[in-house]
């Protein structure tokens, strides 16, 4: 992860669609480990997303720390450490079957490279992208940085082709050079895209430090459909997740980000300091950074979690899987109240009905979706929010001249500032006289 510039994703709006692979793999997309599998009869003969074998991604690992060991203890922009590095991933994915290009620039004086490869078939008009910086910085071998994405994405790329996919979208896989210089590679690989090939990736999916000692379960925030991908992935292992802060601006969706591309990744934390609530619901210790060998010598073999980087490779998997396939992505808990609450003809006068709502991780979604069974004579007098928790108002529905009866509607607010868990309301104002009714039922969403 580099010290300067921008690094959160935005990504892919999924689309239902019947028999979307054709695939050697097992027939029905699976809900993630530990969640109900509730998938609509039109997407069961999707493949199921594969669990990545934590001992690939290792010997993948290995051969990064083999490398550096050999090349005067780095892989940085302009070693040879780099060079072998991509040479060791193109020759994997050559022998995979993939199309591969090796994308030369300057930066510093000295020849860098950029590794894409494209995994045939799927909708050329329509790419999902997954990517990491594969360059160490020049004090350590890089290992979880960015080792870890690198070694994480080339095996979901082998798993692609193990699995013979035949995805809707077409999948494209990169590998950014001199990313710990600012993002080189990647702004060179974007800035170097016509205009009508970059409105053709629909999605960019980034992974720098995947695998940190100390991990945290951190999200990028950018694209609601590529947040919500993950969350449920990590929520089908009981697993809470936060926003990813701490690398805005840090990482290579932020090229892609900055053309318009949609974005999203994971992270599991830099040197900034684990909290004793993070180390409550993650484990780990607090007062201790999520990887105190960031860009230093001892960013070795010996610094990685194991655990964290095998349940962020499985979520790259599944993310891909998923989001390549544009299976929808199944929604989050529902908490719904069935009391009657009646509401008085008394203009200005307001009543709500609560819901309570626990279990939920982190911040409610871009995508919050509230449900609405209201009973009244004249809708237009009506006037609907959505209280948060902390009293935040969201309206859903103004007063107008609508003479119809009955208020049965379906309303998405972003509520994403907002943490999920607590007593949400619905307030509802009748605002001008003679007409009657009442709450009859409500449903929130995330």
């Amino acid at each position: 992860m580099s010290l300067s510039v921008s690094r959160r994703l935005t990504a892919v709006t999924a689309i239902a669609v019947a028999g979307l692979f054709a695939s050697t793999a097992p027939a029905a997309l699976a809900a993630p480990p530990g969640a109900a599998a509730a998938a609509p009869a039109a997407v069961a003969a999707a493949p199921t997303p594969p669990d990545i074998p934590l001992a690939n991604v290792k010997a993948h690992l290995s051969q990064f720390q083999s490398i550096a060991t050999a090349n005067g203890g780095n892989r940085a922009h302009g070693r040879a450490g780099y060079k072998a590095s991509i040479d060791y991933v193109k020759g994997k994915l050559d022998a995979a079957g993939f199309t591969t290009t090796l994308q030369t620039f300057t930066s510093s004086g000295a020849t860098g490279y950029n590794l894409i490869a494209d995994w045939p078939g799927g909708d050329p008009n329509s790419v999902l992208m997954s990517g990491s910086h594969l360059d160490s910085v020049t004090a350590g071998p890089g290992i979880n940085d960015n080792g870890s994405g690198s070694a994480a994405v080339l095996e979901t790329a082998l798993a692609v082709s193990r699995a013979q996919l035949q995805p809707t979208k077409h999948l494209r896989f990169g590998w950014w050079g001199a990313e710990e210089l600012g993002l080189v590679g990647s702004q060179y690989y974007v800035n170097s895209l016509p205009a009508a090939e970059k409105s053709k990736i629909s999605g960019y999916l980034n992974f720098d430090m995947i695998g940190s000692p100390n991990p945290g379960y951190f999200v990028y925030d950018d694209d609601p459909t590529i947040e919500q991908t993950f969350k449920t992935y990590f929520a089908g292992l009981n697993i809470p997740t936060e926003i990813e802060t701490e690398g805005d601006g840090r990482s290579d969706h932020a090229p892609f980000k900055n053309a318009g591309v949609p974005v999203g990744g994971l992270f599991s934390g830099a040197d900034y300091t684990k909290t004793a609530a993070q180390a409550q619901k993650w484990g780990g210790t607090s007062g201790k950074a999520f990887d105190a060998c960031y860009h230093a010598s001892c960013d070795t073999a010996a610094n990685i979690n194991d655990t964290a980087l095998d349940r962020n490779s499985d979520a790259i998997a599944y993310a891909v899987w998923t989001l390549g396939a544009a299976v929808p992505v199944p929604p989050g808990p529902s908490f719904e109240n069935t009391a009657d609450v009646n509401i008085p003809d008394s203009p200005g006068a307001a009543v709500t009905s609560p819901i309570t709502v626990s279990g939920v991780s982190g911040n409610a979604p871009a995508t919050t979706k509230v449900d609405v069974n209201i009973v009244h004579t004249y809708r237009g007098d009506l006037v609907i929010d959505l209280i948060a928790p902390d009293g935040t108002a969201y309206r859903l529905k103004n007063s107008s001249s609508d003479s119809g009866a009955n208020v049965v509607a379906s309303y998405t607010v972003n509520a994403s500032s907002e943490v999920a868990n607590g007593v949400w309301k619905l307030q509802v104002k009748d605002v001008a006289a003679q007409d009657t009714g009442y709450i009859n039922s409500w449903k929130i969403t995330f």
